[in-house]
C-alpha cells in the first residue's frame, strides 16, 4: 500500500535498535517530583532550537494546553483566538472560557480584525492573549506573526502559538537551497522573531516523529508554568523510551535535517508540478500537506475510494462548509518520485486525462 496519510514529514521512525537503551519505561514519579537528566537535556535543546530561553516537556499538546489555559483562567486576561486555530488549542481555550475568561474570535490570518477587536475591548483593562497556529497546512501559509505579536505587545499581552506543523520543517534563512529554512526550529526562527511575551506549544509527533510535546518561552513564563502546573503533578510524564527517541530525533536533525528538508521540498515541488500537468493544482504551497483544489467535477469520496482500490492511501476530510469533502496527499521524505508518479497517474485516470507519463516531466528542482 502506497501511503500518503503519514505526518512523519521527515520520515523519522526511531526503531528501538537506534535508541539509547533503558532499564524501565517510567520511574513512577510525576514530573513535579523528579525530572530525569535526559529530560532536562531534551528540553534545553528544544528551547535553543526554537529560539527560546527555556522549555519544558509534556506527554502531548492536549496536556500542555489544558494545563496552560487552566492556569491562565486566574490571570485577568482575555483570549483572542484566530479562527483557523487547530482543535486541541481550542479545547484549552474552552476550558478557560468555562472558568470565566472572555474569548473573542477573529477571522483567520487577519491582523486588522484582531487589532480592531483589541481597540474595542481596550477599556476593559484585560491583558490580551492572542492564540493561533504558527503555520496553517490548510492554506499553506504561516500566520502574520509580527503583526499578531505587535498587537499583543501594544496592549501588554502575549502571543501563544501552536507550532506543531512548523517545528522540524521551517527554520531560519529560507533560500533556494533551503526552501524551508535551516535547522527546523519553527516559526520564531522562520520569522526572525523573539520575545519574553511569546509562548510556543508544539508536538514533536510530526516533524520529529516523537509522541510528546514541548512548551517553550522565557525563563519567567516556563518557571511560572512549572510552579502552577497540575498535569506535572497528576499525569505521567513522557516515558524514558520517548525521551530517548527525542534525543535521537534532535541528533538526526542536527546532522541530516537540512538534507531531509531539501529532499522533502523537492518532492513536494515535483508533486505539485505533476498534478498541475493534468490541470489539477493543489492547495498548500510548498508545505507537505497537499490538498486537491476543489472543482465542481471532483467527487472527493469517489476519488478516495478509487485510489484505495489501486493501493494508494490518501486523507479524506472535511473542508470549509462551502467546499464539502476534500482530499489531501501528505508527502514525506521517504516518498520517491516513482511514488508521486504513481499517484499522479491514478488521479489522471480518474480525471479522464491521458497518462502524465506521456508528458515530459524533467524538472529543474
Amino acid at each position: 500500500m502506497l501511503d500518503f496519510t503519514s505526518v512523519l514529514y521527515l520520515g523519522l521512525r526511531h526503531s528501538s535498535g537506534v535508541l539509547r537503551p533503558w532499564t524501565q519505561l517510567t520511574s513512577g514519579k510525576p514530573a513535579a517530583l523528579i525530572t530525569p537528566a535526559a529530560q532536562h537535556r531534551v528540553a534545553g535543546a528544544l528551547a535553543e532550537l526554537q529560539g527560546c530561553e527555556e522549555a519544558t516537556i509534556g506527554p502531548s499538546t492536549l496536556h500542555l494546553f489544558w494545563d496552560l489555559f487552566g492556569i491562565l483562567a486566574k490571570q485577568g486576561m482575555a483570549i483572542y483566538l484566530d479562527g483557523g486555530t487547530y482543535p486541541i488549542a481550542r479545547w484549552g481555550v474552552e476550558r478557560a472560557a468555562a472558568r470565566g475568561i472572555p474569548v473573542r474570535r477573529f477571522p483567520h490570518r487577519n491582523p486588522e480584525a484582531l487589532r480592531r477587536r483589541l481597540k474595542q475591548d481596550s477599556s476593559r483593562g484585560l491583558r490580551p492573549l492572542v492564540v493561533a497556529d504558527g503555520f496553517c497546512p490548510g492554506c499553506g501559509k504561516p500566520i502574520p506573526l509580527h503583526a499578531y505579536l505587535e498587537s499583543a505587545r501594544d496592549w501588554g499581552g502575549y502571543l501563544l502559538l501552536d507550532d506543531t506543523q512548523a517545528l522540524g520543517i521551517l527554520g531560519y534563512s529560507p533560500s533556494f537551497r533551503a526552501p524551508y529554512g535551516r535547522e527546523g526550529g519553527g516559526s520564531l526562527p522562520w520569522h526572525h522573531a523573539a520575545g519574553s511575551d511569546v509562548l510556543l506549544v508544539s508536538s514533536l509527533a510530526k516533524g520529529f516523529g516523537v509522541p510528546m510535546a514541548v512548551l517553550a518561552g522565557s525563563h519567567a513564563l516556563i518557571r511560572w508554568f512549572k510552579d502552577k502546573s497540575e498535569t506535572r503533578t497528576h499525569c505521567s510524564p513522557p516515558s524514558i523510551a520517548i525521551i530517548h527517541a527525542a534525543e535521537h530525533a534532535l541528533k538526526v536533525n542536527k546532522s541530516y535535517g537540512d538534507g531531509l528538508r531539501l529532499r522533502l521540498a523537492r518532492l513536494v515541488h515535483y508533486f505539485r508540478s505533476r498534478l498541475a500537468q493534468i490541470g489539477w493544482p493543489t492547495v498548500g504551497g510548498l508545505f507537505p500537506v497537499q490538498t486537491l483544489m476543489p472543482k465542481p467535477t471532483l467527487d472527493a469520496r469517489k476519488l478516495h475510494e478509487q485510489l484505495l482500490r489501486q493501493g494508494i492511501q490518501t486523507v479524506l476530510h472535511r473542508g470549509r462548509k462551502e467546499l464539502g469533502a476534500c482530499l489531501s496527499f501528505l508527502i514525506t521524505a521517504r516518498h520517491s518520485r516513482g511514488d508521486i508518479d504513481r499517484a499522479a497517474n491514478a488521479v489522471a485516470r480518474f480525471a479522464g486525462k491521458r497518462d502524465p507519463q506521456e508528458i515530459s516531466h524533467e524538472y529543474c528542482l
